[in-house]
């Protein structure tokens, strides 16, 4: 769940991936244990979110199945039930008409320029406190361009010099990597997947399954959640390109720029944007 759709997310309706790696590096340098970041949120199949409070977690909008049923997450290897979840009233979902256009042509830009307008991001308030994790805290700077961020995901995997099979597995196993953040305004910011010689020591990026995932920053002695994971640029024609390959630029929700809708949806302060609200609708045959 995570449009990390090399710049769109065509045929896969939604997904960004685990963390994909240098060539040149082994694999073992990136995996890391669930202790690494144990407020990660695993979303139903894939995608993820953070915890950023004891009782709500956030989240790229694409990661919610239907952009509604989502009844449970996973935090810290324990199912969370979920008591509601609320959009931001500027997301959008990406339309089908633009997806059959860039599968027929191979050319997607107006995909980048929608997905670039839209506001991908929710929170989802959990039924119960959560006492065993502790929140991430949030960046609230706009400093970010420059800055080294750690990427953390469970998506799908391979080296930049291949990318990542697009049709999954998009949930595989913890890894952390690093990467420059290049820019940084509005809603988004963003950083390259460099190769060697100049990419950083551990440089990596989200692929698909990463969507929501968590880009952090440092602050003294703390990482601080900076952005979710949300998009990806790459070039040439869209029906052959593969995600994760060096060179390829990833777009992710700036937190800093909604700070004030973040707070308002927490403190129950109604506002601008934080109107789309629901309660999990029972699946069907659920008792």
């Amino acid at each position: 769940m995570i449009r990390f759709f090399l710049l769109m997310l065509l045929a896969v309706s939604s997904t960004a991936s685990a963390v994909v790696i240098r060539h040149d590096m082994d694999d073992s340098e990136y995996r890391v244990p669930a202790s690494e970041f144990p407020a990660l949120v695993d979303m139903p199949g894939e995608g993820h979110g953070v915890l950023i409070a004891p009782q709500w977690a956030i989240t790229a909008a694409h990661t919610i199945p239907g952009n509604s049923d989502l009844q449970h997450v996973m935090i810290n290897g324990v199912s969370r039930d979920v008591e509601r979840v609320v959009m931001h009233a500027g997301y959008k979902t990406l339309p089908q008409a633009l997806i059959d256009q860039a599968m027929a042509s191979g050319e997607a830009t107006l995909i980048v320029v929608f997905l670039a307008s839209s506001d991908d991001i929710a929170l989802i308030k959990l039924t119960q406190t959560v006492t065993d994790v502790a929140p991430v805290e949030l960046y609230k700077d706009s400093n970010e361009p420059g800055q080294t961020a750690k990427i953390v995901g469970k998506g799908a995997t391979d080296t930049g010099a291949t990318g990542h099979s697009p049709n999954g597995p998009n949930r595989t196993e913890l890894r952390r990597a690093f990467n420059t953040i290049t820019s940084a305004h509005d809603r988004w910011l963003c950083y390259v997947f460099d190769g060697p010689p100049t990419a950083l020591p551990l440089e990596g990026t989200l692929g698909n399954g990463d969507s929501g995932g968590p880009v952090l920053l440092q602050s003294d002695d703390q990482w601080l959640l900076a952005g979710l994971g949300s998009w990806k640029v790459a070039q040439g024609d869209v029906r052959t390109a593969r995600p994760g390959r060096y060179g390829q630029t990833s777009c992710n929700v700036r937190l800093s720029h909604y700070i004030e809708w973040i707070e308002s949806v927490i403190s129950e302060q109604p506002q601008a944007g934080a109107n789309n609200s629901f309660k999990p609708t029972p699946l069907r045959g659920a008792a």
